[in-house]
Order: C-alpha cells, then structure tokens, then sequence
C-alpha cells in the first residue's frame, strides 16, 4: 500500500461535497467524491480506500436497485466488507443518542460529527485519526 492515503465521501449535497473536496484536498489526501451505490461498493473492494465518511441523510443512493441512507450504507460495508477494515466516520444531524444506541455501539461506525460542522479543526482531528488506524 502506499503512502497516499485515500477517502471515499459519500454525500449527496453538491455543497458539502466541494466543501469536503476543498478541504481534504488542501489537506493533501486524495478525495474521492460518489453517491452512486455500486461504485462505493467498486471502491471499498479496490483496498485502495483508507477512510470512509458517510452522510447518514442519503437521498440518491442507491445499491442493488434499491434506495439505502448512510446508515443502511455502513451497515452493509462493515457486515460484507469486514475484512477491508475500512473506517466509517458518519456525519449526520441526526442527535448522539441515535448513534450510541446504533451505530457505534454495534460497530458500523468508528466515529460520528454532527452538521452543521463549525469545529473544522474537529473534523479535520477525527479524520486524521480515523486515516491512521489501518
């Protein structure tokens, strides 16, 4: 593997989705922005992706022909794709209790943040540790 540490971001809002381009991108990763199903699913089983951040409020995500929000997402990844050991940082405005009862609790998360994102140092601190845990 290379040094070159890679995310997948997988999010529907134009948006966020230049913002987190910009961001991590003036980071020095490698950003890879889809909300297309199949082509995470290509993404995860390429062992090239060292990070995976996840709106949970998916609208245009679709996986086997079917609709699935970010929490369907990570579940299917982490239950499938074990044996990539990706890590999932979930981004949501959903509350923490939703994510203490569901998903970090059962292991479908490694981390969450809260929208709307103020604390960019936060963000830019969970993915740094999230990148370095594979």
């Amino acid at each position: 593997m290379s040094d070159e540490r890679k995310i997948l971001i997988v999010e529907d809002d134009p948006m966020l989705q230049e913002f987190y381009n910009v961001l991590f991108k003036r980071l020095g990763y490698n950003c890879i922005i889809t909300e297309n199903g199949e082509e995470i699913i290509n993404y995860v089983t390429s062992g090239s992706i060292n990070l995976l951040i996840v709106d949970l409020n998916l609208k245009n995500t679709f996986l086997n022909s079917r609709a699935i929000d970010g929490v369907e997402l990570a579940r299917y990844i982490k239950q499938n794709f074990y044996k990539f050991r990706i890590p999932i940082l979930v981004i949501t405005a959903y509350s923490t209790n939703y994510f203490a009862d569901d998903l970090l609790k059962d292991g479908f998360a490694d981390d969450y943040m809260l929208k709307p994102i103020v604390n960019f140092d936060k963000l830019i601190e969970k993915v740094d540790n999230l990148l370095w845990m594979n």
